[in-house]
């Protein structure tokens, strides 16, 4: 099923998570980052907070995307400030645009997330590409 292009500009649930201290110390472990004595979050940590959802692939489902058939293809921040913990960060994600390649073998969502403070400055922008494979291919 080819994924319908009125999706975009489809603004999604935000998340708002307030960064723990432990968390952030387990997420630096894992990934092997030297965590700084300031407490600062990892870049890659940002993409975490739509993690939080119940459901954080839903969006997915509701735009009739079969999840055996998708891969998780690109994923860019674009960085505005620093946060640290104990900063209460909220993710307000929207899609941004579908197209396909291959003749409609491969479907492309750019979920675009924009990430800021509770004071509402910004943290950063990421920027998400899911791949879905036709199994028709």
């Amino acid at each position: 099923m080819a994924v319908d292009p009125a999706i975009i500009g489809t603004e999604l649930p935000s998340t708002t998570m307030t960064v723990d201290e432990g968390r952030l110390r387990f997420f630096s472990t894992v990934i092997g980052h030297e965590i700084s004595a300031d407490l600062a979050v990892p870049p890659t940590f940002l993409f975490s907070i739509e993690l939080e959802n119940p459901n954080p692939f839903a969006w997915l489902a509701n735009a009739g995307v079969d999840m055996r058939f998708v891969l998780h293809g690109e994923q860019s921040f674009t960085y505005h400030s620093l946060a640290h913990a104990g900063d209460v960060l909220t993710a307000k994600p929207r899609i941004a645009d579908t197209y396909s390649k291959g003749g409609g073998a491969l479907e492309f969502i750019v979920k675009e997330t924009a990430v800021s403070r509770a004071d509402g400055s910004s943290v950063a922008d990421l920027s998400t590409v899911i791949i879905v494979r036709s199994p028709a291919q």
